[in-house]
Order: C-alpha cells, then sequence, then structure tokens
C-alpha cells in the first residue's frame, strides 16, 4: 500500500466518522444532520428566473447543498455511507497530488450554492479546508438571500424573518397594531394573514358606503378576529402542547379548522370555542408516542444504510 493510498484511507475514514458521530448527536432530530436538498429550498423560496453566470470561482463554505446526493453527505459534506469510499478517495488523491480536476457545476440560489456536479470534490474539498473552488455557475434569481445556513430549519426560520419583514414594511401592521410579535414557525404564512385581511375588507365594505382603508381593515381584524382568538388560545392554554409553534400558527390552523367546521355544519352550529376546543383533542400526540416515533426511525434509517 502506498502512502498515498495510506492517506486517502485515513481521510476517508476521519470524514465519514465525522458524518457518523453527526448523526449521532442528532439522534432526536435527524433532519438537522441532513444535506440541503435544493429542491427543498426551492419550494420555500421559489425562484423567478434560471440565468446561465459561467465560471466562477466560489467560496467551499457557501457550497450547503446538492441537488441530488443530498442523502449521501451530512449537511458538513461529509460521507454518510461507505459506498462513497473509491470515488472520494480518488478525488482526495488528486488532491494530494495537486491534480487539477473539472470544475464543479452548482446552482446559486440566495446566496448560496447547490451541487449539480462534483459532490465527492466539495466534499474532499470541505474535509481538507479548502476555502475556494471553480465552479460553472447557474443562478436561481430570488429576492430573498441567505446567510449560510446549518439545516432546513435554519433555511426556513430566515426565510420566515424576511417574509415578516417583508409584511410589517409593505403593510404597516406594526405601527397600525403596535403589535410586533405575529411570528410564524411556516413559510408563506404572512401571506396568508395577508389574504384574511383582505377578505376581512371585504365583508366590511358590504356594509359601509365609502371605501374601508386598509388601516382600518387591519385595526378590525386585529382587534376583532385575532386577538380574541389568540386570547383564547391562551386561556386554555394550548402552547405548552404545541411548543414548537406559535399563537400565530395556532391561529391560522385553528380558523382553517373552524371553517371546514362550519362549511360541514353551518355558521350557527360551531363556536369559536368548541373549534379550539376539538382542534386541541384531535392534534394532541402524547410525548411518549413522540419518543418512540424517533426512535424507531433512527433505527429503520440505519438498517437502510447498512443494507
Amino acid at each position: 500500500m502506498s502512502m498515498t493510498t495510506a492517506q486517502t484511507e485515513e481521510d476517508f475514514s476521519k470524514a465519514h466518522n465525522k458524518a457518523f458521530f453527526n448523526e449521532i448527536q442528532h439522534f432526536l432530530s435527524p433532519e438537522e444532520a441532513r444535506l440541503l436538498s435544493l429542491n427543498d429550498v426551492k419550494q420555500l423560496i421559489k425562484p423567478k428566473n434560471e440565468t446561465y453566470i459561467g465560471m466562477q470561482t466560489i467560496a467551499v463554505d457557501k457550497v450547503v447543498g446538492s441537488e441530488g446526493r443530498y442523502n449521501d453527505f451530512d449537511n458538513r459534506f461529509f460521507p454518510k455511507n461507505t459506498h462513497l469510499r473509491n470515488r472520494w478517495q480518488h478525488v482526495d488523491e488528486a488532491a494530494i497530488n495537486s491534480v487539477v480536476l473539472p470544475p464543479i457545476k452548482v446552482y446559486e440560489l440566495a446566496g448560496l450554492y447547490f451541487v449539480r456536479d462534483g459532490n465527492h470534490r466539495v466534499s474532499v474539498a470541505k474535509a481538507r479546508g479548502t476555502e475556494f473552488i471553480d465552479a460553472e455557475v447557474v443562478s436561481l434569481q430570488s429576492e430573498v438571500v441567505l446567510k449560510r445556513p446549518n439545516n432546513l430549519k435554519d433555511v426556513i426560520r430566515q426565510i420566515i424573518n424576511y417574509e415578516k419583514r417583508s409584511f410589517y414594511a409593505e403593510t404597516g401592521f406594526g405601527d397600525i397594531t403596535d403589535y410586533w410579535c405575529l411570528d410564524f414557525s411556516t413559510t408563506g404564512s404572512y401571506d396568508v394573514i395577508y389574504n384574511h385581511i383582505l377578505t376581512h375588507k371585504y365583508y366590511l365594505n358590504l356594509h359601509k358606503t365609502e371605501e374601508v382603508s386598509m388601516e382600518e381593515a387591519i385595526t378590525s381584524w386585529f382587534e376583532s378576529v385575532y386577538y380574541p382568538l389568540a386570547v383564547t388560545i391562551q386561556k386554555k392554554k394550548l402552547m405548552k402542547h404545541f411548543k414548537k409553534q406559535t399563537v400565530s400558527d395556532l391561529y391560522v390552523w385553528i380558523v382553517r379548522y373552524w371553517d371546514d367546521l362550519k362549511s360541514k355544519f353551518g355558521d350557527e352550529n360551531v363556536s369559536m370555542d368548541k373549534a379550539v376546543t376539538d382542534f386541541y383533542n384531535m392534534n394532541k400526540i402524547p410525548l411518549l408516542r413522540k419518543l418512540k416515533n424517533k426512535t424507531i426511525g433512527f433505527i429503520l434509517r440505519k438498517k437502510i444504510q447498512q443494507n
């Protein structure tokens, strides 16, 4: 065995072990150790156009995901599976011997890069601490700019923050209501709220001779729709059973559920309190069952990887 071969085997083993221990550390939340899928991020951001940029030298640190190999590497691009060994070691050997490899191919989205071709080269580059890599870039146009995320949850958090800033800036919601805690745990929710306000504005106008302003509609919706339901959610202590959600999340879910009930049984037969109680009973999942499901899921994933 040559010294180079021994070195590449050691390099792969170290990288593979890092991926393994990363997965162990995220035993209860395996999604946090998962490499970003381009498709998952595209579904969240919904880029508008695709533009060919061409050859660039990009920062390896900004390569955060993959188009098709996101199951083979962890969120730090360390190899999760041993079947990657041969290809990975060949790329590592080229790096050791200063052999110039073809540029990788990437999509740029929100200021970050997702590998189209060259996942092993990126993995080796990250393992060796390489700062820059040549890449052929195709840009997916988006107004959102993301800082380097650790996982999909981090991407979602950043997008939600962007949506909140946009909603508050475009509607003046905070200045009108003096309520700055309209927070969500899922993307797209501010569009839902905006549509709720527009619907509320429509019904207000049915009883007015003059057009209701957006400011009046926001004030009325907040005081007569959102806030009373938020108070009910707090009084019934629903939040202790939905610790990963916000009051505004529950508002959206309960209103949707309430609308479903009213369409089935008629408006006069379903009170808001009943909708809140039924919603809670329908969605409550015991903690032990959640833990059991996570444990079973982890064991199944390991068996699949071993096979």
